[in-house]
């Protein structure tokens, strides 16, 4: 574990903290002939080879330079099939983390995935999961009726309330699991404070009684969903 960790964190140091913007600008501009795409290569295998801090892995951190330039490269060239700018990046960053762990436990790999995926609490997968989109559903069809009678003089981006729904539940879990519960009345506390001045301004009584309920559902859903969690056995 302690080898995958060491990998992992020469990868973040590597992509994130000694990758400017600028060279991400001239890599893109022009893919296989930036001179940052081969510098950024040899930044990986030097940080590597420094928090190892041992020549016989020098192969291990070879193999990790290389991949990540083919993987990078990869990502130049089908940046442009994506809409979403996201998608690659996420993807890229998959296949990276997936090169350090069979390069960590080449000797074992399926043996240690398999020891993954018995140590996860499907229970807690099964939790996070259902307050995510699910809830978002379910608290859709809920207030669907209210929800066509609100006139909204404002935008907002796109599925924002739905996102920030989601977070507020996934919070609440996490308290819940932590024992925390003073930090769920922060929470809501603190996002009465921020709809405080939307509300304010819009004037609009319809408006506050529907945020009110979803909000209270949504929390409710998710204190419900914490404490059949933590009652399992």
């Amino acid at each position: 574990m302690m080898l995958f960790t060491k990998l992992f964190l020469a990868h973040i140091i590597g992509d994130f903290l000694l990758q400017s913007n600028r060279w991400v600008i001239h890599k893109e501009t022009n893919k296989i002939a930036s001179k940052y795409l081969y510098l950024h290569t040899l930044v990986h295998f030097v940080v590597t080879m420094v928090l190892l801090w041992d020549w016989e892995y020098w192969k291990l951190a070879l193999i990790i330079a290389i991949s990540h330039y083919f993987i990078d490269l990869g990502k130049l060239y089908s940046n442009s099939l994506f809409k979403n700018r996201a998608i690659p990046f996420f993807i890229d960053q998959l296949l990276h983390i997936i090169v350090l762990f069979t390069c960590a436990y080449y000797g074992n790999v399926l043996g240690q995935t398999m020891s993954i995926i018995d140590s996860i609490d499907w229970a807690l997968v099964t939790s996070v999961v259902f307050l995510s989109f699910p809830s978002a559903i379910i608290m859709m069809k809920l207030l669907e009726g209210m929800s066509a009678k609100i006139e909204l003089d404002h935008k907002s981006l796109p599925n924002a309330g739905k996102y920030i729904g989601i977070l507020e539940r996934l919070f609440v879990l996490i308290f819940i699991i932590l024992g925390r519960w003073e930090a769920i009345g922060l929470l809501i506390t603190a996002k009465s404070v921020f709809r405080f001045n939307d509300l304010k301004e819009s004037n609009n009584r319809k408006l506050t009684e529907y945020i009110l309920i979803g909000t209270l559902l949504s929390f409710g859903i998710a204190i419900v969903t914490g404490i059949i969690y933590i009652q399992l056995p």
